[in-house]
């Protein structure tokens, strides 16, 4: 029995594979273009490398507002919400901000490949979490997960699913907090 799932499983996604995305993206749900602002509480630390290999620390954009996002390039949503965030960052570009997309648990491949796929390259950084440790103490219950965190280095809203960043109540919110 379970070897026949296995099977049922591995012809699905294989059947799914030769799907245009055309043919699924109009079921897929709208991404959210909203955050839930929070009574500010510290950040926890975030030092991770990035594609090139570079270790960024969080304590390191002290002074600007920062927004991170949790991820991985098998997660639907992750992938949907991924050219707005560059969007969002060329829009803030020259401002006190920075966009991190955090990946959960893949590898440089792999991401590399994927954004190989977008019309427009990230030019935020790309944090890799390999191991998911950053993801546990973050407290991160599902990817996508996206923490605002203000120049004092406090989360001051948080977001569960996929975002569209460059929605302008995003934007605003984002503006508000770079005011502050």
């Amino acid at each position: 029995m379970k070897i026949r799932n296995r099977i049922a499983g591995a012809a699905l996604v294989a059947c799914c594979a030769f799907v245009p995305a055309a043919a699924y993206a109009a079921d897929l749900p709208l991404l959210s273009h909203s955050l839930t602002m929070q009574a500010p509480k510290p950040a926890p630390a975030l030092k991770l490398k990035d594609l090139d290999g570079k270790t960024l620390d969080l304590a390191q954009y002290k002074g600007k507002v920062v927004l991170i996002n949790f991820w991985a390039t098998w997660c639907p949503p992750c992938r949907r919400e991924m050219p707005s965030m560059e969007r969002l960052s060329q829009a803030l570009k020259g401002e006190p901000f920075v966009a991190l997309a955090v990946d959960v648990g893949e590898d440089v491949d792999t991401i590399e490949v994927f954004t190989s796929q977008l019309d427009t390259m990230p030019t935020f950084p790309i944090l890799l979490d390999t191991r998911s440790r950053s993801m546990q103490v973050w407290k991160v219950a599902g990817l996508p997960t996206t923490y605002l965190v203000d120049k004092q280095g406090r989360i001051i809203a948080s977001a569960i699913g996929g975002r569209e960043f460059d929605h302008p109540e995003i934007v605003q919110a984002i503006r508000d907090r770079l005011k502050r």
